[in-house]
């Protein structure tokens, strides 16, 4: 689109979770009119570590939020994949690191950190806070958005970024919701002093038994911090399940004994409990005037790590189609096209049920739409 097609377009996104502050970044970086819609009255530090790969990072140079986000986050340039005795199964550089003109090693972050630096970068009056969607309505070329109290936006684009249980989704594209994976994932994030020493370096390690159970250790040195996350296999499909001390150490029987030792001293109360939910592909994710993007779109497991990773992606992506295109219409659909192929793909292979045996599709790296126009090498 011209520049001077951009700067009248009317944007809103629903949505300030990892894709819908990303892609507020990047269409704002277009000269766009864009304003972000979120239900929660604030924006609050929840949630734990979360690994940025080479892929996102080379797009946070291209946005000119590196130096922000470095702020914030460690560089790790590898991974190690163990058993649950802590001995070493497979140990490899994050793909991608050296794709660029510039080395990317993946960077961990807090969630909250990541949420708030980027949204730092959206003019304060584009963040509208307390604004929970009860409705869409699609008039074709142009979307309307209606929020609890009666308060209505309409825009040239209306982006869904409203996580895995998405509104926009399920009233405009499918009524299919999220899918149980058949497994729990218990979450905390703790001082590396009371880490028995697990924290040595910058590095993911992921622990795994013959039970299903997987353990991931991913440092946050930068915070002197520990995200810890035990996941494993359970019956119980609830939302948001619950968990004893006695439950976690039972998880833990054969495991590493720091492991063990870091689990028995965990405040249960501080745990972050969730049923690992994702969704079934969605055939079409776009109208003429309306978008899903991130976990609206294509919500998986995190056994991969990549659904961060993808939601900012989308972003980047849908900020070139817009720019590469004539019209909303067919940016819209150049952005399924392009970025729909390879979330297909990392959900199911985020479905696998693997073990040591099955390493070879862990942790694929995907370069950003775009990457190679500053100097890929």
């Amino acid at each position: 689109m011209e520049t001077s097609d951009l700067n009248e377009l009317d944007i809103a996104i629903v949505g300030a979770g990892y894709g819908g502050a990303a892609a507020a970044k990047a269409l704002s970086l277009l000269g766009a009119n864009v304003h972000v819609y979120e239900q929660a009255p604030r924006i609050r530090e929840v949630g734990a570590g979360i690994g940025l790969r080479p892929a996102t990072v080379e797009l946070f140079r291209r946005w000119g939020i590196f130096d922000a986000i470095a702020a914030v986050s460690s560089p790790s340039d590898h991974f190690e994949i163990l058993d649950g005795t802590g001995e070493v199964i497979r140990r490899e550089e994050w793909p991608g690191m050296h794709d660029y003109a510039r080395e990317n090693k993946t960077r961990f972050i807090h969630r909250g950190d990541f949420i708030d630096t980027l949204l730092k970068a959206v003019p304060a009056d584009r963040l509208h806070l307390g604004h929970r969607m009860e409705s869409i309505t699609d008039h074709g070329d142009r979307a309307t958005v209606t929020f609890a109290g009666g308060e209505q936006v309409t825009a040239d684009l209306v982006i869904g970024a409203e996580g895995i249980r998405s509104l926009v989704r399920r009233q405009l594209f499918t009524e299919r919701g999220p899918v149980f994976s058949g497994e729990h994932a218990y979450r905390t994030v703790i001082p590396a002093d009371d880490a028995y020493g697990m924290v040595v370096d910058d590095n993911l390690r992921m622990f795994l038994d013959d039970k299903g159970t997987k353990v991931y250790c991913l440092p946050l040195r930068h915070r002197n911090e520990l995200s810890f996350d035990i996941t494993a296999l359970s019956d119980d499909d609830s939302w948001s399940p619950q968990v004893t001390k006695e439950g976690l150490l039972a998880l833990m029987d054969g495991f590493d004994e720091r492991l063990v030792n870091i689990t028995r001293d965990l405040d249960v109360d501080a745990l972050t409990c969730r049923a690992a939910f994702d969704i079934d592909p969605v055939e079409t994710w776009h109208t003429d005037s309306v978008t899903l993007l991130g976990d609206a779109a294509h919500a998986m497991l995190h056994h991969q790590g990549q659904g961060a990773n993808q939601a900012i992606q989308d972003g980047g992506a849908l900020a070139d189609a817009l720019r590469e295109t004539g019209s909303v219409r067919d940016a819209l659909a150049r952005f399924q096209d392009e970025r729909k192929p390879v979330t297909d793909e990392l959900q199911r292979v985020s479905r696998r049920s693997w073990d040591a045996d099955e390493l070879d599709d862990v942790f694929p790296g995907q370069k950003p739409a775009g990457a190679g126009k500053e100097g890929e090498r």
